[in-house]
């Protein structure tokens, strides 16, 4: 009896160490390849002290993870073009693509644009000349990549004059030019950071970097932490440096964990270094088998796990639609009974008036999304059986 079981833990370790081999060899070869871009010396509006900086020190840090970096640094619009061109001919075969960007950015009717150094923006019409769309990006990044990895982290909603500037030549269509950066909808593997929550602005920093850069780069070099993690530091850094004034937002359509380390990964082992030798005891062994169960069960149903995910983004997004409606509505009150002198003359009402209908267009608009995304919430929740969130407002 005794030598059955010997026999048998044996014949288990043979299964264990066949998996961890299985597990193991695909992170020690994984490609990554990123784009890092940062943009300081603009031409026609206020130059940004930190983002060259910023990137530089982002590209850095991910080349000592693996990376291969694509770096950008003070791009007109050709250049940023070319880079993204490399960039995309590089994703070939990658199973992870990070897009990191630095500098001043935009959203105009729910788009955001990433502006290159020599941008005017005069008109919308130049949108589509001179800024560069990050739904191009992010197609870029998704394209023949399905069930891979896609990392975006904008450090771009910085104040911007451009934005400004654009506002006045649109009339009444103003409303739509955002103040920083809209959220963004991703596709399955996606997940995309923002420095601060859409819709805000976030801070330049008076030091070499950025508040959001500074923790990135240090949560990028952590040995023991997924991106989820990562992004949890980050978020308590930005929050103190800034006071409670900035808070990093993301939102994530992963179907599984990511590690800036390799290392740090389940079963994963420094390039170069061999597994881990079996035999460290029956505890060990127990749970790396469960480990290696859970990680199979993951995989048995990568649909149901990716609309999953998708249900929850979709969810959350409601929630916060729900916030802005609030919001808003105190603003509009507030606007109606704002204290007015006696002589306020025809252009300060009417200025109110305008800025009253400029929320009300904003509401309308998100309520016409709001209901869109609901109608995919439950159709969603029917395919994968889930019940409704009993906060979810119908």
């Amino acid at each position: 009896m005794p030598h059955n079981r010997s026999r048998n833990l044996g014949a288990i370790v043979a299964v264990c160490c066949s998996w961890v081999a299985l597990l193991v060899a695909p992170a020690a070869a994984e490609k990554r390849v990123a784009l890092v871009v940062g943009n300081s010396g603009y031409v026609n509006t206020s130059a940004l002290a930190n983002p060259s900086n910023d990137a530089g020190d982002v590209a850095a840090a991910l080349k000592e993870a693996g990376f291969e970096v694509i770096l950008g640094l003070d791009l007109e619009k050709r250049a940023f073009d070319a880079k993204l061109r490399d960039f995309a001919r590089a994703l070939g075969g990658a199973d992870t693509a990070l897009f990191y960007y630095a500098g001043h950015g935009l959203q105009v009717s729910g788009r955001n644009h990433l502006v290159p150094i020599d941008a005017e923006l005069k008109g919308e019409r130049d949108l589509d000349f001179e800024a560069v769309s990050l739904d191009f990006v992010l197609r870029q990044m998704e394209l023949e990549r399905e069930g891979k990895t896609n990392i975006v982290l904008l450090d771009a909603c910085r104040d911007n004059p451009l934005a400004r500037n654009l506002a006045r030549t649109m009339g009444t269509r103003s409303a739509s030019v955002g103040s920083g950066l809209a959220q963004v909808q991703t596709g399955v593997g996606t997940f995309i950071a923002y420095s601060t929550q859409p819709g805000n602005v976030a801070l330049d920093g008076t030091g070499r970097n950025s508040p959001f850069t500074a923790a990135l780069t240090k949560g990028i070099r952590l040995k023991d932490r997924n991106l989820t993690a990562v992004m949890i530091e980050v978020r308590k850094e930005v929050l103190a440096v800034t006071q409670g004034k900035q808070v990093p937002w993301d939102h994530s359509a992963l179907t599984g964990d990511f590690y800036f380390q390799l290392a740090a990964a389940p079963g994963g082992v420094p390039p170069g270094a061999s597994p881990p030798a079996p035999g460290a005891g029956n505890d060990a062994l127990n749970k790396r088998v469960k480990e290696l169960e859970s990680e199979l069960e993951r995989r048995v149903d990568p649909r149901q796990a990716a609309n999953i995910a998708r249900l929850e983004q979709l969810r959350e997004r409601v929630r916060r639609m729900e916030e802005e409606g609030r919001a808003d509505q105190q603003r509009i009150f507030d606007t109606m009974n704002r204290r007015s002198s006696r002589d306020e003359d025809a252009q300060a009402r009417a200025d109110k008036s305008f800025e009253i209908g400029r929320i009300q267009v904003q509401m309308s608009r998100r309520n016409q999304e709001r209901q869109k995304v609901l109608e995919e919430i439950k159709a969603l929740e029917a395919e994968t059986g889930l019940a409704p969130a009993k906060a979810e407002a119908r």
